[in-house]
């Protein structure tokens, strides 16, 4: 099924989302990777404010390349979702109830997702380019020394996402290859 959201997001629309769906997403979403997701959970093992509000927050995945002249964000395609893994249930813990990467993720982060009812979306690796073109604004908000990885908070228009595990913990990583291994 195709659905359109508009963040942020709240349970009443994870609930609604299914393993599977299509979803183009309108609002603001905010990107982190690796030394970014390490230095938010080390402030929220601190008791320090983190730099953006996690409450019904979508994090996307993504270290962009430079934008070229005339452009908003260079090439915006996902990371490795399973890299940010062992900073994720706290995250969660916290508010957080959106993802946006690639990949698997674990057992612990799927068990999180479920407490809090949050989504993972999968967007399409390889097409950075193209996910570019969907985002309108993106301006570093915090880490500015970490570069490409900083922290960005983005204003993306329909940025097109599969949901890959939903709230209720359904995974097409696990389900749709035993549809084929028969």
């Amino acid at each position: 099924m195709t659905k359109y959201i508009e963040t942020p997001i709240n349970e009443s629309i994870t609930s609604e989302l299914k393993a599977g769906d299509y979803v183009y997403i309108t609002g603001t979403i905010y990107t982190a990777r690796d030394a970014a997701h390490k230095r938010l959970y080390e402030a929220m093992l601190e008791k320090k404010e983190v730099p953006f509000p996690l409450k019904n927050s979508i994090v996307y995945y993504l270290g962009p390349t430079p934008a070229k002249e005339g452009q908003v964000i260079g090439s915006a395609g996902p990371t490795t979702s399973s890299r940010m893994d062992k900073y994720t249930p706290l995250l969660l813990d916290n508010g957080l109830i959106g993802m946006i990467g690639k990949g698997k993720r674990s057992k612990e982060v799927i068990t999180a997702m479920k407490k809090n009812k949050a989504v993972y979306f999968a967007a399409i690796g390889g097409a950075g380019a193209l996910l570019s073109k969907c985002i309108k604004k993106s301006e570093v908000i915090a880490y500015d020394d970490l570069g490409t990885e900083a922290i960005r908070e983005l204003y993306v228009e329909e940025f097109p996402v599969i949901v890959v595990i939903d709230s209720e913990g359904n995974n097409l990583y696990e389900t749709e290859p035993q549809k084929y291994s028969k």
